[in-house]
């Protein structure tokens, strides 16, 4: 098992050095994003993403998918709009392996412990629509708030990887239009 508080010490480490701007709370334990959208601080102003890390059938390619909270994850709308055939949920022994994270504690501030960038950092687009984004930081314990401009402008860069947006069809009652 991951010791969270470690590895949330080195997600924080890397952004105090990157002279990277954020406010952190503490909080009990978020298992859900349900649970994320009760905290207080998040409100219409933050948006706090639903992180699923996806794989393709044969485990060699690696997709951390960040998404608005209460949009429904399809893996077919997934895979269909990255081009990629047969994506499903990765393997929870690669959250640890690759991301130093447990089910629950997805961020993709993990991606700082995946050195040879494997892992392709994807996102819905509307997840930009608000003033401020929202992680944990590798620790479901605690979430730091970001300013929308510092994440794709600083953190993102201090991760060295390079995201892709995603245009998502829009949902209603469950159909995809």
């Amino acid at each position: 098992m991951m010791d969270l508080l470690e590895t949330r010490a080195q997600v924080l480490a890397l952004l105090n050095n990157a002279g990277i701007e954020y406010e952190l709370y503490e909080h009990e334990r978020a298992h859900t994003i349900d649970d994320c959208l009760k905290m207080p601080f998040i409100d219409e102003t933050v948006t706090i993403c639903k992180n699923i890390l996806l794989c393709n059938r044969q485990k060699t390619q690696f997709y951390l998918m960040l998404l608005k909270p209460l949009t429904p994850f399809r893996t077919a709308v997934v895979s269909k709009a990255l081009g990629v055939s047969r994506l499903s949920f990765a393997p929870e022994g690669a959250l640890e392996e690759r991301l130093h994270l447990t089910s629950g504690s997805v961020s993709p501030l993990g991606l700082m412990f995946d050195q040879e960038h494997e892992i392709t950092l994807c996102y819905e687009k509307g997840i930009c629509d608000t003033q401020k984004i929202a992680f944990h930081p590798c620790d479901n314990a605690a979430t730091v708030i970001f300013t929308q401009q510092e994440f794709w402008k600083k953190v993102i860069p201090a991760l060295g990887i390079h995201p892709i947006g995603l245009e998502l069809p829009i949902q209603m009652d469950g159909n995809v239009l």
